[in-house]
C-alpha cells in the first residue's frame, strides 16, 4: 500500500496554518491513541500515519520539500521508522511516538532501517489507454544511494567511528517512570557508527536526490485508483537496507463520449423526435468501432439500450462489461416559420386524440388534480 497524501491524512487544506495542523493532529492522536484502542492494529497504523504527516508538515523545510516534490522530496529519516508502508511497528515504536519529545529521539526498533520508503506516482491515462493497456515511460524523483561513497556517507578511503551515544548498538534505552523505551539512536540514526570525514557528493548523508526513468506496463482494463507495483523502485533505506517499492496509481481522464462504471460504459445519444416516435436505426460509437441500434416506434426519452460485450474487459477475471446508450430527444432549434406552423398543427391534432397519444401526460394531469383535491379537503 502506498503513502497517502499528508494533507489528506490530517484532513486539512494545503494552505492550513500551523495551528490548524496541530489541531488536526491532536484530534487524530486522541482518536487513535493506542491506550484507547488496545489490540487494534488499524488504529495503531492510523496513529503512526498521523504522526508522520504532522512531523513533516509542521517542519517548514520539510513541508516546502514535500509541497514541491511530494513524498520523494522528504528525507528518508522522516518516514515511519524508515520502514515504508506495510511494515508493522512494535510497542516500542508506539511509545517512541508518544514520548519522542521527552527523550529527544524518534521511535524506532532495529539497528538499521530495514527498508526504504515506498513511493507513489500518479499516472494519468485516457480511457482508451486504460481499456486497451499500454506501456508508459515515467520519470520518478527519489533518494538513492550516493554513487561516490556507495551509501556509507564517508569520503572514499576514510573510516567511520563507533557511535559514542549507543556504543555501536544502534539503539538507546530511555527510562521514564515505569516505562522503559528502546529507541533508534538519535546520534547515528541506528547505524552504530558515525561519519568522521563526510563524503563531498552527499555531505555525509549517504543518499542523493536523483530521477530515474522507468518503463511501466499498464494491463488492459485498469480503473481509477488501481495500482501497479514496481518492486525495489522506491527510495533507498541506507546501507544494508532493502529499497522500497514504487506504486503507480492510475488516474483516468474524463472522456468526451463515455462514462465508466466498473466494467460498463455509458453514453448519451441525442436523436430526433420523429425517430423516437416512428422508429428507425441510429449509429453509435464504441471503443472498438461503430455499432447500430434499432429504435422501436414510440420510444420514450432516456431509454437505455444495451450493447453486450462492448464495455471493458475486467483486469482480474477477464469478464467483459456492456455499453449502455441512453437516447434522449433533441428539441429542434432555429425553426423557420413553416416548421413552427407544422409543429403547431401536430400539437393540435395530437390534442384531439386525448390521452391516447400521450398516456404519461394524461396520468400526470390526473395525479396533479388528485393532489390538489386532497389539499383542499
Amino acid at each position: 500500500m502506498s503513502k497517502r497524501d499528508y494533507y489528506e491524512v490530517l484532513g486539512v487544506e494545503r494552505s492550513a496554518s500551523g495551528d490548524e495542523l496541530k489541531k488536526a493532529y491532536r484530534r487524530l492522536a486522541m482518536k487513535y491513541h493506542p491506550d484507547r484502542n488496545q489490540g487494534d492494529d488499524s488504529a495503531e497504523a492510523s496513529f503512526k500515519e498521523a504522526k508522520e504527516a504532522y512531523d513533516i508538515l509542521s517542519n517548514p523545510q520539510k513541508k516546502s520539500a514535500y509541497d514541491q516534490f511530494g513524498h520523494a522530496g522528504v528525507e528518508q529519516s522522516a518516514g515511519m521508522g524508515g520502514g515504508g508502508f506495510g511494515g508493522a511497528g512494535g510497542v516500542g515504536d508506539i511509545f517512541g511516538d508518544i514520548f519522542g519529545d521527552i527523550f529527544g529521539g524518534s521511535g524506532g526498533g532495529g539497528r538499521r532501517q530495514s527498508r526504504g520508503a515506498d513511493l507513489r506516482y500518479n499516472l494519468e491515462l485516457t480511457l482508451e489507454e486504460a481499456v486497451q493497456g499500454i506501456e508508459k515511460k515515467i520519470r520518478v524523483p527519489r533518494m538513492s544511494d550516493c554513487a561516490t561513497c556507495k551509501g556509507s556517507g564517508s569520503r572514499p578511503g576514510s573510516e567511520t567511528k563507533t557511535c559514542d551515544t549507543c556504543h555501536g548498538q544502534g539503539q538507546v534505552r530511555m527510562q521514564q517512570g515505569f516505562f522503559s523505551v528502546q529507541q533508534t539512536c538519535p546520534q547515528c540514526r541506528g547505524q552504530g557508527k558515525v561519519v568522521t570525514d563526510p563524503c563531498g557528493s552527499c555531505n555525509g548523508q549517504g543518499m542523493v536526490r536523483d530521477e530515474k526513468t522507468l518503463s511501466v506496463k499498464i494491463p488492459a482494463g485498469v480503473d481509477e485508483g488501481d495500482q501497479v507495483r514496481l518492486g525495489g523502485e522506491g527510495e533507498s533505506g541506507g546501507p544494508g537496507s532493502r529499497t522500497g517499492d514504487l506504486y503507480v496509481q492510475v488516474r483516468i481522464k474524463p472522456h468526451d463520449l463515455f462514462e465508466r462504471d466498473g466494467d460498463n460504459l455509458y453514453c448519451e445519444v441525442p436523436i430526433s423526435y420523429p425517430t423516437m416516435a416512428l422508429g428507425g436505426s441510429i449509429e453509435v460509437p464504441t471503443l472498438s468501432g461503430r455499432a447500430t441500434i434499432k429504435i422501436p416506434a414510440e420510444t420514450q426519452t432516456e431509454k437505455l439500450f444495451r450493447l453486450r460485450g462492448k464495455g471493458v474487459r475486467n483486469v482480474r477475471n477477464g469478464n467483459v462489461g456492456d455499453l449502455y446508450c441512453k437516447v434522449t430527444v433533441e428539441t429542434p432549434v432555429n425553426l423557420t416559420r413553416k416548421q413552427k406552423d407544422i409543429l403547431k398543427q401536430l400539437e393540435t391534432v395530437l390534442a384531439e386524440g386525448g390521452d391516447r397519444h400521450s398516456p404519461r401526460s394524461g396520468s400526470w394531469t390526473s395525479r396533479i388534480k388528485s393532489f390538489f383535491d386532497d389539499l383542499v379537503t
